[in-house]
């Protein structure tokens, strides 16, 4: 599937037509095109090459999934590769979606797979047409920043499932206790993913501002320092979380082992007391004569003596918080 547009003087002429009419399109100095690829095959890459003239590497690195986010520079154009991600706050799971994008002087062409919601950026854009005079660096920046915005929200999102697992460290239920330590690792690993994603994009978004072909010009330029400072945003967000993150199992581990402290008081302690019938009941069974021996007088007295040392061993105890 592909979608087009041609901007003109800033203004929005054409959408929709047919890929064969875009260099028609691009005859005209005034005109900015932009051509979307849901799912492309090699046959759409050879065309969309061959008409743009696109760099070979820059085509292997749209067609190949899982690449890291980057900008590189070519003669002809510049590709950079993005992430949008979105959060599942009941999984605890990110979801990515890879796009890539070859931004030339007067076109921009964006790559990606069929779960990736291009009409949000289209929205953008038309929420902003008082930009699109600016051309390229107009598309490139409504594009990037939804990319950046939606990995803010993410960000968000799993900063408050942590909040709420915190919460939840202190709850002695043997339930809670596994929920904590399932969650916690679930979470962990998707903010690893993330933050493979969300860190590069200052490296991304610093070498557009700063590009040699000179696509953002000083008119736009405002627009990608607060673009920037988002990147900057979710990035040191990102890293506050990681801390949080450590800080939490460091947390549940220390919680754990307070414990097991407690249990193991307890269980200590019970033995004591059960101790003391044992050592009373094993010297009186000894078959040596003793004061009360064979009389009832020696029963009351081991009796009265058992329940004595139990009673006084389990208050020093209690009193002690070992029980």
């Amino acid at each position: 599937m592909a979608r087009t547009r041609v901007y003109r003087d800033g203004r929005l002429k054409a959408e929709d037509f047919p890929l064969d009419d875009i260099s028609e399109h691009l005859k005209d100095p005034a005109s900015v095109v932009w051509l979307d690829l849901t799912d492309p095959d090699k046959a759409a890459y050879d065309r969309v090459q061959e008409e743009f003239g696109l760099h070979r590497l820059a085509i292997e690195d749209a067609s190949s999934p899982h690449e890291r986010p980057k900008l590189s520079h070519y003669a002809a154009h510049v590709f950079f590769n993005a992430y949008a991600i979105g959060f599942d706050k009941d999984s605890g799971q990110l979801e990515v979606h890879e796009v890539s994008a070859f931004a030339t002087d007067r076109a921009l062409i964006t790559v990606h797979a069929g779960d990736f919601d291009m009409d949000a950026v289209v929205e953008r854009w038309d929420a902003t047409t008082e930009l699109a005079g600016h051309g390229v660096a107009y598309l490139t920046h409504g594009l990037l920043d939804l990319i950046v915005d939606g990995q803010f929200d993410a960000v968000q999102q799993l900063d408050d499932a942590l909040e709420a697992l915190e919460d939840q460290v202190f709850d002695e239920s043997g339930q809670a206790i596994r929920e904590v330590q399932r969650r916690s690792f679930t979470l962990r690993k998707a903010l690893g993913r993330m933050r493979k994603v969300v860190m590069p994009m200052r490296e991304l978004v610093n070498g557009l501002m700063r590009a040699r072909e000179g696509l953002v010009d000083d008119e736009m330029m405002p627009y990608y320092h607060d673009l920037y400072d988002h990147v900057m945003r979710v990035t040191e967000f990102t890293e506050s979380l990681r801390d949080f993150t450590a800080t939490l199992l460091e947390s549940n581990l220390a919680v754990q082992g307070n414990r097991q402290n407690t249990v193991m008081k307890k269980v200590t302690s019970w033995a004591a007391i059960i101790a003391v019938p044992t050592a009373v009941t094993g010297y009186y069974g000894q078959n040596l004569p003793y004061p009360g021996y064979d009389r009832l007088s020696g029963f009351v007295t081991s009796s009265v003596l058992i329940v004595v040392l139990s009673v006084g061993l389990y208050f020093t105890f209690k009193r002690r918080d070992w029980l």
